[in-house]
């Protein structure tokens, strides 16, 4: 990181009201990796609702 870089998000304004936010790397980054972990946390509630059906090893073996 450059010296002297902020860490501090910087927000853009357009006719006064925020359009956009200007982040450092490793922030994005942090964001980016938080996000993921959101979404792969509902996808695991939504695996946990489907209904689940089992077969004996054997015929898995025997239908490969």
């Amino acid at each position: 990181m450059n010296k002297g870089a902020s860490t501090e998000p910087k927000i853009i304004l357009e006719k006064g009201k925020p359009s956009s936010v200007i982040l450092d790397l490793a922030s994005y980054q942090e964001l980016l990796e938080k996000v993921e972990e959101v979404d792969d946390l509902n996808e695991l509630k939504a695996l946990k609702k489907q209904h689940l059906s089992f077969r004996p090893f054997a015929n898995f073996l025997s239908s490969r």
